[in-house]
């Protein structure tokens, strides 16, 4: 458990074995305890560690606030809920239904971790639908003795909100700024199938950026200071890698020839700014062949647009 600036605590979940990868955010007040995405149930254990080691455990905890339903994100939302039967969880209202039904969600989890999904992500049992607050952005909500606007910021993910704690001065932007490792890493987009949009990406990280934040607050990994210079690097870093599945594409070969091409190059760059350790942080947090998949699929929609 770390505190942070802002008056939370973050939780390095351990994801993997490995540190820096996944973390969650712990906000704390009079009317209980948020966390800002719970994780997935094979770092629960962590997850109880870190609280405890805050001063608090799980009985404390009143809300879950999700950024979006990837399973790194919220996988362990159900399997909490069935302990705690009493939480609220925000969720936009594009990721609810899946929240509740994880059917269809785990059905295109398995096409992209095919045998590794229990090891990478343990159970995934369904929240109870009278738990769930479905959210469109724009909303106010009160929560681990914070308020917090809402902000509905797709690009990444078409179901991502992220939050801004209007008097700590902190958003938590789950995936929308990005995956940084280290002090002054690079700042690698997570660009996974079905749903980048580069251009409403852009749209997204404008309209965090409108609510002048102090800091931002990354899932993978931890507290993102001078939020306009990040954001603006960011979207240089995607626009690129984008720019390097498209020449893979057109370069022409077999779909995994091209995936092996664009694998090369991104891993080539990442080389070059973060050691061996980092790069296998980075690529645990944001696996290579999944973002080709997702630029792929984003340039393919252009072309037939």
């Amino acid at each position: 458990m770390t505190r942070v600036a802002g008056g939370f605590e973050l939780i390095d979940l351990g994801f993997q074995a490995t540190r820096s990868v996944i973390a969650t955010a712990v906000l704390r007040g009079p009317d209980g305890v948020a966390l800002v995405d719970p994780g997935p149930t094979t770092c629960l254990e962590h997850l109880r560690a870190g609280l405890i080691a805050a001063g608090t455990d799980l009985r404390e905890v009143t809300t879950l606030l999700v950024t979006h339903i990837h399973l790194d994100h919220a996988g362990a939302s159900g399997t909490i809920l069935r302990e705690r039967p009493d939480i609220t969880v925000y969720v936009h209202e594009r990721g609810a239904k899946h929240l509740v039904d994880p059917g269809k969600l785990l059905d295109s989890a398995a096409r992209l971790y095919g045998d590794a999904m229990d090891r990478l992500w343990g159970a995934v049992l369904p929240v109870p639908a009278a738990n769930v607050r479905a959210l469109t952005g724009g909303e106010r909500i009160e929560a681990g003795g914070r308020r917090l606007e809402v902000a509905y910021t797709p690009g990444h993910a078409s179901h991502h909100v992220s939050y801004f704690d209007t008097e700590g001065g902190t958003a938590f932007v789950g995936d929308t700024a990005g995956v940084r490792i280290g002090a002054g890493g690079l700042i690698m987009p997570p660009t996974p199938p079905p749903d980048i949009d580069l251009d409403v990406w852009q749209e997204s990280a404008d309209r965090i950026l409108a609510w002048r934040p102090e800091q931002l607050f990354l899932t993978h990994f931890g507290p993102g200071h001078a939020p306009a210079a990040h954001f603006a690097e960011l979207m240089t870093r995607l626009r690129h890698t984008a720019q390097l599945a498209r020449t893979a594409l057109e370069a022409g070969g077999s779909d995994t020839e091209q995936a092996a091409a664009f694998q090369r190059a991104a891993r080539a760059e990442l080389r070059e700014h973060a050691s061996d350790a980092e790069v296998a942080q980075y690529e645990l947090a944001v696996p290579l062949d999944h973002c080709y998949l997702g630029l792929a699929r984003y340039w393919r929609k252009r072309s037939a647009g």
